[in-house]
């Protein structure tokens, strides 16, 4: 009985595995085909790599997309870990009577949907681009603002604080520290594993967003990475062997950090303190 549940349960993860992976490996055959041989369903690898990489450099600005995006993910996640983790800190450490109402306000926030809230920030960005035009519409600055703070980022953050020892931070202000000491020196090391898995979330989130960006990038020099790849399906005869090249090489940056980071990840997720 048991040798039939253990054949039944690998056969069970096989198959989600194979489901799992071959939309990945599809992209990645796809990618050294030709575009005839992609709408024939070809599961075969090509040789047609290098001609489809050509081309996507010859046609598009891709090297510009990829340091847009680039720039764009890499300030948010920073300044995201920064103001997300504080506000965290703050919620789970100080006391105050109107901070669980706060808190609770700040949650069901998450309920609204950001496609009803484009409007009033697109209009917002172009008052504020009337002012300072560094920071209005068509700017990067305009992308990365209003995903600084999530609602999300930071429950994550209070939640994995509230395993944080409250005898370091004690022992801390005994020994005359600052809070701000207490924070960058104490709670920032000992939490590195949910900064970790912080930062994998918040840097694939920015690195794919799409929706935002095709509303206030309006200059094809701001185009970040999904709005080429957009552009290029949108066309009279997509090239779909470029596209599958241009999503693999999408894909790579968020892929190779997961991967390296994935230990950390799995910890941080699960509220592990080190």
């Amino acid at each position: 009985m048991s040798n039939l549940k253990n054949v039944f349960n690998y056969t069970v993860l096989t198959i989600a595995s194979i489901v799992s992976v071959f939309p990945f490996l599809w992209m990645v055959v796809s990618a050294t085909n030709k575009s005839v041989e992609v709408t024939k369903g070809r599961l075969l690898p090509g040789s047609h790599f290098m001609e489809n990489f050509r081309n996507l450099l010859d046609s598009t600005n891709l090297v510009n997309a990829l340091m847009n995006s680039a720039k764009i993910a890499i300030v948010t996640t920073l300044l995201a870990l920064l103001v997300s983790s504080l506000a965290g800190y703050g919620f789970e450490i100080f006391k105050s009577k109107t901070k669980d109402f706060v808190f609770n306000f700040l949650l069901l926030s998450m309920m609204i949907p950001f496609a009803a809230l484009m409007v009033p920030l697109f209009r917002m960005f172009g008052t504020i681009s009337q002012i300072f035009p560094s920071i209005g519409i068509d700017t990067m600055t305009a992308v990365i603002l209003p995903t600084v703070t999530t609602a999300f980022l930071i429950f994550f953050f209070r939640q994995n604080t509230k395993m944080f020892p409250k005898e370091i931070i004690e022992a801390g202000r005994i020994d005359g520290l600052s809070e701000w000491g207490i924070f960058f020196r104490l709670y920032v090391p000992a939490m590195k594993t949910t900064y970790a898995a912080a930062a994998i979330i918040t840097f694939m989130s920015s690195w794919n967003g799409y929706l935002w960006p095709l509303v206030i990038l309006q200059s094809p020099e701001n185009q970040t990475v999904p709005l080429l790849i957009s552009n290029l399906g949108s066309s009279h005869y997509p090239d779909f062997g470029m596209i599958m090249t241009a999503v693999v090489i999408a894909t790579l940056p968020t892929a190779l950090i997961f991967f390296f980071m994935q230990k950390h990840f799995v910890a941080g997720m699960l509220g592990s303190v080190k």
